[in-house]
């Protein structure tokens, strides 16, 4: 079954296709609510609502788009939300693919022990962005998510996706230079 089908599977009611879409996407969302909420059980509440308004409205599903785009969108807004909710600021404290790949680029390769103190660094950095900057750095960095992809993800115009993730990194860049002073 491809993507396509799936929706219009599910559109028809069949669960099916929710299962296919859930079965394809569920551990990539689950990544991305909790790189921004930083509470594996936010992270998975946030997919899980989000999968369960899909299934409640298919209706809202535009066949002629990519799904994973709209999942994204979801995720990302009902991790924001489960952050706003709770008035606080998390750190990011766990892995992911993309948030590793950060890790490697600023890693010296000299010993594993300067990566641990690298990766705390970053992910210590990366918690006291601002939540929005540090959904924008997430879907950039971790997502590969293209500007417009985000600016639609976070219901922004593309200048303020692009000032979002010049001013994540600008405070990143501050944040880890003193670090090392």
């Amino acid at each position: 079954m491809d993507e396509a089908t799936a929706i219009r599977r599910l559109k028809n009611g069949d669960f099916d296709g929710l299962e296919y879409l859930m079965h394809r996407y569920q551990v990539k969302a689950t990544r991305a609510a909790f790189l921004i909420t930083r509470d594996p059980s936010q992270a998975e509440d946030a997919v899980q609502d989000v999968f369960l308004r899909i299934f409640r409205h298919p209706e809202r599903l535009d066949d002629s788009r990519p799904f994973e785009p709209y999942l994204m969108r979801g995720v990302v807004n009902a991790a924001l939300n489960a952050c706003r909710s709770e008035r606080r600021l998390v750190s990011l404290d766990g892995g992911g693919e993309g948030v590793d790949r950060l890790i490697e680029q600023a890693a010296s390769v000299e010993s594993r022990v300067e990566y641990s103190q690298k990766k705390r660094e970053i992910l210590d950095a990366l918690g006291q962005l601002p939540r929005r900057q540090r959904a924008a750095v997430v879907q950039r960095y971790y997502l590969d998510m293209s500007e417009k992809e985000m600016a639609l993800a976070l219901e922004a115009a593309p200048g303020t996706v692009k000032w979002l993730l010049n001013s994540g990194r600008t405070t990143l860049r501050a944040l880890l230079k003193k670090e090392r002073i």
